[in-house]
């Protein structure tokens, strides 16, 4: 399991999700196609000014600082995307939890697949909606979602955007992400079947599963190091010697 920074409780369900898994070289090509302004595909990631990125339609902003000019909301993906959307807050215990959207299916250009897309609220706002909840249910094992209430989803809906995680249906290999993407700045393997490629002037780790599914992970490139850091830690633990006995 992708389990990191962003992965949620949403994202662990979408994970465990049976799907139609596609050839990802059918889809994802052998040779770079043009770059259009309208495809937004997920290998089509620009800067913007305030530190955040442009990507798959929507534009990211940092966590911690003021929402970059033009950044979206959950109001633009719920426009955008409609009937596919659900918006709850999911939260693993004693954690006052993340304001997400799933979106399924969600088309990326040519590229199909699902979305779980994270919104910035204070804490406290976030444990009050939760607290007002119209419906709270666990998705699996023991994190919990709540539904929120009509009040609270109109609040909700003003939260800028400042994650975005996708899986693509189609399955990705080693080929297709150096075509694609480039050649990541570093490349850390979790396990024997599980390596991320960071491209950190891009927000991006793309988990690369050689037993499930991928997941690309995008965030402000300044708070990249949120992504890396645990990955690097996780490596490092992994590699140390048993202590003995």
């Amino acid at each position: 399991m992708k389990q990191i920074w962003i992965v949620s409780g949403l994202v662990v369900a979408a994970l465990g999700t049976s799907a139609l898994i596609v050839g990802g070289r059918a889809l994802f090509g052998d040779e770079p196609a043009p770059v259009t302004a309208t495809q937004e595909l997920p290998w089509q990631v620009t800067a913007l000014s305030g530190g955040g990125i442009q990507v798959l339609g929507l534009s990211v902003s940092p966590t911690g600082g003021a929402p970059v000019a033009g950044s979206s909301t959950l109001g633009d993906v719920l426009q955008r995307w409609g009937d596919k959307v659900q918006i709850a807050i999911v939260a693993a215990p004693n954690e006052t939890g993340n304001l997400e959207a799933y979106v399924d299916p969600m088309q990326a250009g040519f590229i199909s697949g699902k979305a779980i897309i994270t919104a910035h609220l204070p804490p406290e706002v976030i444990q009050g909606m939760r607290e007002r909840a119209t419906k709270t249910e666990y998705m699996g094992g023991t994190t919990r979602k709540a539904t929120l209430s009509s009040a609270d989803l109109a609040e909700a809906l003003k939260a800028p955007v400042t994650a975005v995680s996708f899986i693509p249906a189609a399955n990705l290999d080693e080929e297709i992400i150096l075509t694609r993407f480039g050649q990541p700045a570093e490349r850390v393997r979790s396990n024997g079947h599980l390596e991320h490629f960071l491209y950190p002037d891009k927000g991006l780790d793309l988990a690369l599963d050689s037993e499930g599914k991928e997941l690309l992970q995008y965030v402000a490139p300044a708070e990249f190091e949120r992504l890396r850091q645990p990955l690097l830690n996780a490596a490092a633990s992994a590699s140390a010697p048993a202590s003995a006995p």
